[in-house]
């Protein structure tokens, strides 16, 4: 599947439905907000379907935060994967671990 949305796609889509942005923090805070409302769908046993779009809300709106900033959530994630793919990482036990190098 191909994707048809971009950082700057989305990001011209949020100023059309909601204005610009005055402080970024705005949309932190509010991605805050969708994490909690994800977290209660896994919690909460809710379809793949619906957990799905609850992190859908969540990319939007770093999608908009990159695009506010010039740049692509999509090359940014690719550029991060190559680099976590070469590190060195210490595992948690619980399917999480930190980079050590």
């Amino acid at each position: 599947m191909v994707t048809i949305e971009s950082s700057a796609s989305i990001t011209a889509w949020g100023e059309r439905t909601f204005g610009q942005v005055a402080d970024l923090n705005a949309l932190i805070a509010r991605a805050k907000e969708e994490l909690a409302a994800l977290q209660l769908a896994v919690e909460s046993g809710e379809s793949s379907r619906d957990v799905a779009a609850d992190a859908a809300e969540i990319a939007i709106l770093l999608h908009r935060l990159v695009g506010l900033h010039g740049a692509e959530l999509s090359f940014a994630v690719d550029e991060k994967m190559a680099r976590n793919r070469t590190r060195i990482w210490s595992l948690a036990g619980d399917g999480t671990g930190r980079h050590v190098a």
